[in-house]
């Protein structure tokens, strides 16, 4: 039985794009990408367990494959755009003693 999925946006113009390039149904896209991955991951040249571990530090990125880097780097990306709640405590906290929490545009400490 088929089953509904949320994707972000961003990801369905990617489908999108590529399902018209390539001709296929917007669910013929997923599943193909989702077998090429899956292919990948099982395969001797990709491990996530690599990747995981580069993210927290535990190994370094040129230790990995170059399939490992490129999903690597994806996640870092992504992980990167949003503070982890950790860092949004250190800033509130600071916010709460008036202290720096931040950078303007020229480069100036901002104070709230």
């Amino acid at each position: 039985m088929a089953q509904p999925v949320k994707l972000a946006d961003d990801i369905m113009a990617l489908v999108r794009r590529e399902a018209d390039l390539q001709s296929r149904s917007l669910a013929g896209q997923i599943t193909h990408w989702l077998k090429i991955g899956r292919a990948i991951e099982r395969s001797g040249a990709f491990d996530y367990g690599h990747i995981m571990a580069a993210l927290a530090g535990e190994r370094d990125t040129t230790e990995l494959t170059e399939f490992e880097e490129i999903a690597w780097l994806d996640d870092f990306i992504e992980k990167m755009g949003y503070p982890m709640k950790a860092e949004e405590t250190f800033f509130a906290r600071r916010q709460v003693l008036c202290r720096g929490v931040g950078l303007d545009a020229c480069g100036n400490l901002v104070c709230a």
